[in-house]
């Protein structure tokens, strides 16, 4: 197989779209759902980071290391090169067709995403390998972390870009491997794609409101309430 750094190779283009779905798609549906136990409060939340702190760390570091990150890696870097040889017509030409217009956008949010993910790995995994300490992972140090409202705006925004970025990825893996052939087809993937970004972009939200409406402790705080309030109660029967 010949490679070029001058222009996309047929192969690695396609291994490129099937990573963005599966598994690096499937792990940020995941990675999402498991963090909305934020809506729950604190102590559903940490739950879910000793669940995964409770396996043995060979095997995490496995995983993680061949189910996320070499996966990841690969999506990234080779979506960068894809970028840097796009031409955008979306800005140069008076037709604003949607398609164009997805094209533009799923390659901006892929470099919103690259910058994104760099930081937010380095502070959270790379972080924890690097000290043993798994406090930053877990609810008291984020509500702290979005009690600043500009890492809001920054974790509002990747997780915008990304939703979007995997919702129309979906859309452009189901043409690239041959499964939506007609219009119509495409046409009904599409719509799906939007309601897929729409939905992942909720459910992300949600997570970062659930950091910030719960207060860490309040668990604790009612446990504590309510055994002070058990013997006044069978006191006064």
């Amino acid at each position: 197989m010949a490679l070029s750094l001058t222009k996309e190779n047929y192969v690695l283009h396609r291994i490129h779209s099937i990573t963005g779905v599966i598994p690096v798609g499937y792990y940020m549906v995941q990675h999402l759902a498991l963090n909305s136990f934020s809506i729950g409060g604190e102590a559903k939340f940490n739950g879910v980071i000793d669940f995964f702190e409770g396996i043995p760390k060979h095997v995490l570091l496995a995983m993680e290391v061949l189910a996320i990150w070499l996966p990841l890696i690969f999506h990234a870097v080779y979506g960068v090169f894809i970028v840097s040889r796009a031409e955008n017509n979306f800005f140069t030409t008076k037709y604003k067709w949607s398609h164009n217009r997805m094209f533009f956008l799923q390659r901006a949010s892929g470099l919103v995403i690259f910058a994104f993910l760099i930081y937010h790995s380095l502070s959270t995994t790379g972080y924890k390998y690097a000290t043993g300490d798994v406090e930053r992972l877990k609810f008291a140090a984020w509500h702290e972390f979005f009690s600043n409202p500009l890492w809001v705006l920054v974790y509002a925004t990747g997780i915008i870009a990304s939703s979007y970025h995997l919702g129309y990825g979906i859309w452009n893996f189901c043409i690239r491997w041959g499964i939506t052939v007609s219009e119509e087809a495409q046409t009904r993937i599409q719509k799906a794609s939007a309601l897929i970004f729409v939905a992942l972009t909720l459910l992300g939200w949600g997570v970062i409101a659930g950091f910030i409406i719960n207060k860490p402790g309040a668990a604790k705080t009612e446990a504590a309430t309510a055994a002070l309030v058990q013997p006044l109660s069978v006191a006064t029967r």
